[in-house]
């Protein structure tokens, strides 16, 4: 089975390899209800064939049979076995539709009554033929479709299982099957002969397994690699960017809680409760959609994943789940840029909207966090207490961007603009923190 994870808990394979088995078993029964339907149209379009040559050249039909088989005995087969590969799409589909697994045996005992049915054929052939001439006509080819159409089960010992069958009863017709009072003396057969005739048959099966099994690994990881996205859109929400998909996957990152050095980022549209009061609800959600998607844009092409939508603002995380050398510069540098491209929305826009950015970076518990029903990837810890509570000031100070001591120490060469709002009273701390302002 592919790992896309790389080394992971036992928790989380669990998780991954129930949703990974049950998407395989059902994309199983799909293949398998294809199989059943080329069967159907398969014997369909045989029996219409043959009635046909009856009805247009019946004289032929009794050459070759010389004269001692009538169709209607060939009938006799096809339309059991019809009746046979409806019951079987009628309970597959109904496995299917209950989300149930397929009994192990109920397989194989459909490949043994299946791949009889030529036998069965060719039991008739060799009364009306005799054994050399029925042997050497076109029922033992009819094996093969049986053969081809085993790969679709996904499984090698299945469409071996079926060349087997269809090898021990074709040899088992040809040396042991002696017809009585079907005229001349048929030569005796030749074990070497017949047994080299259905070794192709038991290789073909193999073969047919093995091509199955290259399909069945093509599935797999087809479905791990699905099964791996909708795992993390499930923890980190529709708005993480393909790019971040495809790195968590080929990282192999962990989901379990851990400490991580993150910067965390609070935005906030100013005012626009208000704003909203007096605007039609599609003009409230355009507006907002239409700025968010701008904003997300941004946060992505600097490597942070926005966390969380709260009503008209979110939480941004730079380092986590991905790893960032500098979270708090990377954090900045989106901040910015996102001012600047509000600014530039605003200039066109008739609903124009403030921001307010508050960046803190520091350590935060950072892990799958919730009910075992319902799990959400989240941070949680005093340094987003404390970005939220710098984002709020944006209100006191009538600024847009502030960002903690940590993230101006962290800044190094890039402080630019910062300006000093020295120590500042911020609820839920006992002392005064230093706090700076960005343009």
């Amino acid at each position: 089975m592919a790992e896309f994870w790389g080394k992971k808990k036992v928790g989380q394979d669990a998780a991954v390899s129930a949703d990974f088995h049950r998407e395989l078993t059902r994309e199983m029964m799909r293949t398998e209800l294809i199989r059943v339907k080329a069967l159907i149209a398969t014997t369909v379009l045989l029996g219409i064939v043959l009635g046909a040559v009856n009805l247009l050249a019946p004289e032929a039909v009794s050459r070759v049979w010389h004269g001692n088989l009538r169709p209607a005995y060939l009938y006799a087969i096809i339309i059991p076995f019809i009746l046979f590969e409806l019951t079987v799409h009628a309970v597959v589909s109904r496995d299917l539709r209950l989300d149930h697994d397929v009994p192990v045996v109920r397989p194989y005992i459909g490949a043994l009554i299946e791949t009889s049915i030529p036998t069965i054929g060719l039991a008739l052939h060799i009364n009306s033929m005799g054994a050399v001439e029925a042997l050497g006509f076109v029922m033992p080819m009819t094996y093969f479709i049986f053969i081809i159409l085993s790969t679709l089960r996904l499984d090698f010992w299945l469409s071996t299982f079926t060349g087997v069958v269809a090898a021990v009863q074709l040899f088992c017709m040809a040396v042991f099957y002696h017809p009585a009072g079907a005229g001349p003396v048929d030569p005796e057969p030749s074990l070497y002969y017949h047994a080299a005739r259905s070794l192709i048959l038991l290789v073909c099966g193999m073969l047919a397994g093995a091509v199955g099994m290259q399909l069945r690994r093509q599935f797999e990881a087809s479905i791990m690699a699905a099964t791996a996205r909708d795992r993390i859109t499930n923890l980190f929400g529709q708005h993480v960017s393909p790019q971040v998909v495809e790195r968590l996957m080929a990282e192999g990152k962990s989901t379990d809680s851990e400490i991580r050095r993150v910067a965390v980022m609070f935005v906030d549209f100013r005012s626009f409760t208000a704003g909203a009061s007096t605007r039609t609800p599609r003009e409230v959600v355009d507006r907002l959609d239409g700025a968010f998607a701008t904003l997300v844009e941004i946060l992505d092409r600097h490597g942070g994943i926005v966390n969380k939508f709260l009503g008209d603002g979110f939480l941004a995380l730079f380092g986590a789940p991905l790893d960032a050398p500098h979270p708090a510069r990377h954090a900045v540098a989106a901040a910015r840029e996102m001012l600047e491209a509000n600014e530039r929305a605003n200039r066109e826009a008739s609903w124009p909207l403030r921001i307010g950015i508050g960046i803190h970076v520091g350590d935060v518990v950072a892990g799958n966090i919730g009910s075992a029903r319902r799990k959400e990837y989240t941070v949680i810890g005093d340094t987003v207490n404390f970005a939220a509570r710098l984002e709020a000031l944006n209100k006191e100070f009538n600024s847009q961007f502030l960002i903690s001591a940590a993230v101006h120490e962290a800044l190094d060469q890039d402080r630019g603009d910062a300006i000093s709002l020295g120590e500042v009273a911020i609820r839920g701390y006992d002392r005064p923190m230093t706090v700076w302002q960005l343009g």
